[in-house]
């Protein structure tokens, strides 16, 4: 459903940028080139970094860079401190092509918008936005991570982060019920990470009960990728999780400070019911019922 017009879309986008040319912006270079240009900037790139950010094949990116090294736009260097890491930089020829291309995207733009009405650009505007919102949320990639994982470290700490600054009086995790890495690994339980362009930018976790009650815990989404829907696909995972593992019932309870939590488990189905454990940063506890 749909794969028709998202390939229809593809092939107007492509054509009326130039992607389809070898030269891109009369360059004499084709898109992927000027693309890794743009991303290095004027002060240099760590290369796995630029890796993650464009998503490519690292031997792709490498006959890339190698490529724009011959050409003397480009120097990757290794390191002091770190020979695994190395940097790409611009040259002084590669910070001017950059320039000519940095113009030439500007014109580009201009003359996708100059025969267009007011009205008509304000609705492209706003139609870009949202399909680059959409596209983001359809990069973003959810599993299962084990959570002594630097990534679910991160995630974890970043709730904890965010809890202390949100809650009156602050947050201390060793004062809440217990959801360890012990309790977050199987059979015991699970950690969800979202992760974009391979960086962690939320997480959700189950603690799993044998033929009973499964209980969400330390759902958080970065400030960063908030208004993509991740929120509710990480519930949506976690349902899906608790299903696969025979669990009738998921629980879970909240802070009143947390109002943005609150209304993604009533729109998804979480009925307020009263108080199951002795949780003592909560105020509103749910309950969902599952197929099984």
């Amino acid at each position: 459903m749909g794969i028709a017009d998202v390939r229809r879309f593809n092939r107007t986008v492509t054509q009326r940028i130039g992607a389809l040319s070898d030269t891109y912006m009369a360059r004499d270079r084709p898109l992927g080139q000027a693309r890794v240009l743009w991303e290095i900037g004027p002060d240099g790139c760590d290369v796995r970094s630029l890796r993650a950010r464009l998503d490519l094949d690292s031997g792709y990116l490498s006959r890339l860079l190698r490529t724009l090294e011959t050409d003397g736009l480009v120097a990757v260097e290794q390191s002091d401190d770190d020979g695994r890491v190395r940097t790409a930089r611009l040259s002084p020829k590669g910070l001017r092509e950059r320039e000519v291309l940095d113009r030439r995207s500007d014109e580009l733009a201009a003359s996708i918008l100059e025969p267009l009405s007011e009205s008509q650009r304000a609705r492209l505007i706003a139609a870009m936005g949202e399909v680059e919102r959409l596209l983001i949320a359809s990069t973003v990639t959810v599993g299962i991570v084990d959570p002594r994982h630097p990534d679910a470290q991160y995630c974890l700490q970043s709730y904890f982060d965010e809890l202390t600054r949100r809650f009156d009086g602050g947050f201390d995790h060793a004062r809440s019920i217990s959801a360890g890495v012990d309790e977050l690994s199987p059979p015991s339980g699970l950690l969800l990470v979202a992760s974009l362009h391979s960086e962690p930018v939320g997480c959700g976790a189950l603690k799993l009960a044998t033929d009973g009650p499964a209980e969400i815990k330390r759902m958080w989404v970065s400030s960063d990728v908030r208004g993509l829907g991740l929120g509710r696909r990480l519930l949506a995972e976690l349902e899906k999780q608790a299903e696969a593992n025979g669990s009738p019932v998921l629980r879970l309870e909240t802070n009143r400070n947390l109002t943005e939590a609150i209304a993604l488990y009533r729109a998804a189905g979480y009925a307020e019911v009263p108080a199951f454990n002795d949780e003592p940063y909560a105020h509103h506890w749910f309950e969902k019922r599952l197929a099984r």
